[in-house]
């Protein structure tokens, strides 16, 4: 019955493929497997910056998946959120490791902020409505999550288009802070770090630079944070989970390893 409501909409309401412009559906076969892409996997921008987590993206940001991810931030298709939201899911798992179970708590997605200005004129908030969508498929396949959105701009931030990546850092640098309250509601699970998409790693750097002024890591056992004389480095290090990065991250990634295997004797 579904199905055949979306076809009479589509004669209606023209739907098409937020990734190709494909008639009649709003996800084509081929740009949703473009967007599931080989699986999540550890990317890396050149140059990274200073104090950048460990970030894990599922496709890049090329093709199909820049006219998704457009499609739905810039141009309204907010029925992308769910198969985006998939996607993002698969990475954030990825970036968490392995659950051991309720001991561990539940996954808690931190979204980077997007400016009120932005909000308003796009008329909703992109990476809040993705996460929360992952967050969810997350529920569903068994491993609890919920979106935590205490990170907020604490001044104005100029428009990123146009910068590279040292005029990234430095319209970001102390950009960002954790709204009053915050602080307590990150010590209940393992906390991930989520974006849309990552270009120089600018944001998420700085989002982590915020989190680590006030987040004590959940640790199992210890309910009150870090034993006396460590540090949260030691004890848990920050991850981060996008959708898309740049294809060059994706390669930078791959040559460091296969030059570490190189380098321990393996082939």
């Amino acid at each position: 019955m579904r199905g055949w409501w979306r076809e009479i909409a589509g004669l209606v309401l023209p739907v098409a493929c937020g990734g190709c412009g494909r008639p009649r559906t709003e996800l084509c076969p081929a740009c949703a497997d473009a967007l599931a892409g080989t699986g999540p996997r550890r990317v890396r921008p050149a140059p990274e910056p200073a104090g950048l987590p460990a970030v894990h993206a599922v496709a890049p940001y090329a093709d199909a998946v820049r006219e998704l991810l457009l499609a739905h931030k810039e141009r309204g298709a907010l029925t992308l959120a769910g198969p985006l939201g998939g996607a993002l899911a698969g990475a954030v798992a990825a970036a968490a490791g392995p659950w051991a179970g309720p001991a561990d708590g539940p996954l808690l997605l931190v979204p980077v902020p997007s400016s009120r200005r932005s909000v308003r004129a796009r008329g909703h908030d992109p990476t809040r409505r993705i996460a929360l969508a992952a967050a969810a498929r997350l529920r569903r396949a068994g491993r609890p999550a919920r979106v935590v959105p205490v990170l907020r701009q604490r001044r104005y931030v100029a428009d990123q288009a146009g910068l590279g990546a040292r005029g990234r850092l430095a319209n970001l640098a102390g950009a960002l802070e954790v709204v009053p309250g915050g602080a307590r509601l990150l010590t209940a699970g393992r906390v991930v770090l989520v974006d849309d998409l990552m270009t120089t790693g600018a944001s998420l750097a700085e989002a982590a630079r915020a989190l680590g002024a006030v987040h004590l890591p959940f640790i199992p056992g210890i309910p009150h944070g870090l034993p006396a004389g460590s540090t949260q480095h030691e004890i848990e290090q920050l991850a981060a989970a996008v959708i898309a990065s740049s294809p060059a991250s994706f390669e930078i990634n791959r040559n460091s390893l296969e030059t570490s295997i190189v380098a321990g004797g393996e082939r």
